[in-house]
């Protein structure tokens, strides 16, 4: 299966505790970690939810 690399952006400081497990699920933490995981709908639904806070590096 493909692997999809992520890097946090932004700080978690006011996000919702959803949010926060979110990322914690994902393995961030803290701000420009850079973590790679395996590409499957789990992970892309969490990635839905942390968006805004995070991005895909090629």
């Amino acid at each position: 299966m493909a692997k999809i690399k992520l890097k946090q952006v932004r700080s978690a400081i006011d996000c919702t505790k959803r949010q926060k497990a979110n990322l914690e699920a994902l393995g961030f933490k803290k701000n420009g970690t850079i973590i790679e995981k395996e590409d499957t709908p789990s992970v892309r639904g969490m990635l839905k939810v942390v968006g805004h806070l995070v991005i895909e590096v090629k």
